[in-house]
């Protein structure tokens, strides 16, 4: 008999639990399971559902990462430029204005892209797009800000810009070291996101520890992970856009910085560090904005000078419809006073 090999991850559903409910009238018609953890500021976890160990595929929840890495090689943005590098953005006007922005920052146009084409990823903005006669384009993606400031990245450091999704290209190498930096999640399994840039490993319990550490920095610190912070957290609508959850939440919030990614993964952080991540196992959104608000009650949001306790809570509305009317709701599974 051969012996497991003990060296691989654990498959992701090992020690899940119930993250959210879904009732409907008097019965609970779902539920979605997954792994989530709480961070206090000093770092400690404050709750842990299922395993945060478990390794993961943050998906753009690794963006702030990804553009503390192109500041560190030298990139060079405003910070509502420098907030849409780490986004995904809704493609509003302001967003594909500030793509073109950046792009012509480094003496660039569209044409350098090599992100996926796509429609915009908010439904409003996908029919506009659609009405004035347009398709699938790379601008119009979600994640273009964050390929504009990765080339404009590569400009200013004299790198090649023909070859910046190759996982051996100084700014990728880059990236893997500040994912590996802030996650203290060593050696991470390597693939490629839907965009087409390499995507790096990490655990739920890491992601939340670098979103706690970005966030902190943001209130205290003027190196980089600062800049990324204040950048995400003063200019919320170029991070998502009107209507989402990471907004919704940096709006409500001052100084948090918020980001969702592709297959139920999230990450939060407060300014005093505190920290969450979780991801749902099914990869769906619908009880995504249900547990992100649960979890930020859990760690302290609701106390951060200047929060609206009231706007964090409706981001968590998630209501059930039948014949056009609520007849009930999302709801987490675990209580949102542990802080």
């Amino acid at each position: 008999m051969t012996a497991p090999d003990t060296s691989a991850p654990a498959p992701v559903a090992r020690g899940a639990v119930p993250l959210a409910e879904v009732v409907r009238g008097d019965l609970v018609e779902s539920v979605h399971l997954g792994h989530l953890v709480v961070l206090g500021p000093d770092g400690g976890v404050r709750l842990a559902l299922g395993d945060p160990t478990t390794t993961i595929w943050p998906r753009s929840s690794v963006k702030p990462l990804q553009a503390l890495a192109m500041l560190r090689s030298g990139l060079d943005l405003p910070d509502r430029l420098l907030a849409l590098a780490a986004a995904s953005h809704s493609g509003a006007p302001e967003h594909l204005a500030g793509v073109r922005e950046i792009l012509a920052g480094a003496g660039l146009d569209e044409s350098a892209l090599r992100n996926t084409p796509d429609l915009p990823l908010g439904r409003t903005e996908a029919l506009a797009w659609q009405a004035a006669g347009r398709g699938p384009e790379r601008i119009a993606q979600n994640c273009s800000g964050k390929h504009a400031g990765m080339l404009a990245t590569c400009v200013a450091a004299g790198w090649d810009t023909a070859t910046y999704l190759d996982v051996d290209h100084p700014l990728q190498r880059a990236v893997r070291d500040a994912v590996v930096e802030l996650t203290g999640d060593a050696d991470p399994h390597v693939t490629t996101d839907g965009c087409g840039a390499p995507l790096f490993s990490t655990s739920v319990l890491g992601l939340a520890r670098s979103f706690g550490r970005l966030a902190a920095a943001g209130s205290a610190a003027a190196d980089d992970g600062g800049r990324i912070a204040r950048a995400m957290s003063r200019h919320p609508e170029m991070v998502a856009g009107r209507g989402r959850e990471d907004t919704l939440v940096m709006t409500a919030v001052p100084g948090a910085i918020a980001k969702i990614g592709a297959d139920g993964v999230c990450a939060a952080g407060l300014p005093d560090g505190s920290a969450v991540a979780f991801k749902i196992l099914d990869g769906g959104d619908r009880a995504r904005p249900a547990i992100l608000a649960a979890a930020l009650r859990a760690a302290g949001a609701a106390g951060v000078a200047g929060a609206d306790p009231a706007a964090l809570d409706a981001v968590g509305v998630t209501p059930v419809l039948g014949g056009g009317a609520p007849v009930g709701a999302v709801r987490p599974a675990f209580a949102a006073d542990v802080a």
